[in-house]
């Protein structure tokens, strides 16, 4: 609790649009892309910010290539949920769970 993620391509802060190619999941801090273009390609850097430490914390930057061949290496079409086994909310809130379908 109290995270927060972003993302920093080429040293710039990614600003994403909820309906965006790109979408980062403040439950993981996973950065999804969906079809992958070439002005995609870069280094890519997790930032987790802590609000009640007051700290901002900078990952390893990894970098996006594309492949020539169009091969999509080991992901195969499948659908990822990471549900926690029981969520709880207050009558009339609302509740997000993420759901990622993965493949091509």
């Amino acid at each position: 609790p109290g995270l927060s993620y972003t993302w920093i391509f080429n040293n710039n802060t990614l600003y994403l649009q909820e309906d965006s190619r790109r979408f980062v999941s403040q439950a993981t801090g996973n950065l999804y892309l969906a079809k992958v273009e070439p002005w995609d390609v870069g280094n890519y850097t997790c930032a987790v910010s802590s609000a009640e430490a007051q700290r901002r914390v900078r990952g390893p930057p990894t970098a996006l290539t594309l492949r020539g061949d169009g091969v999509m290496g080991e992901y195969e079409p499948k659908i990822e949920v990471r549900f926690p086994e029981t969520t709880y909310a207050a009558a009339g809130s609302s509740v997000r769970l993420e759901c990622f379908a993965l493949g091509k």
